[in-house]
């Protein structure tokens, strides 16, 4: 079982995905494009070991808050927009990787 109170992307905690609050348009959106940016600024000074590491981490997150029993009846459009980003993240960590 995940703990609610983990972070998974950023700042953002697994509760803040998959809870009521807070709405998903416009504070979780708001939250992930914020959080999104602050994350990229942040690669810039990863070794590749860390981006590995980095990259584990967010695969099990987007595993974990997409597989979670019961998921079909948590904030649906939450759970879209944080896999949204998390693809958008893993995919500029795989660029970095292989560049």
């Amino acid at each position: 079982m995940i703990e609610l109170n983990k972070k998974i992307f950023g700042k953002i905690t697994v509760q803040e995905i998959i809870g009521a609050a807070p709405p998903a348009i416009p504070d979780t959106k708001n939250l992930l494009e914020k959080e999104f940016q602050n994350l990229i600024n942040e690669l810039k000074s990863q070794t590749k070991d860390d981006l590995k590491k980095l990259l584990d981490n967010q695969l099990i997150a987007d595993k974990q808050i997409n597989s979670r029993p019961g998921a079909m009846a948590l904030a649906q459009d939450k759970i879209r927009l944080f896999s949204d980003y998390n693809q958008k993240y893993i995919q500029i960590i795989n660029e970095k990787l292989n560049s």
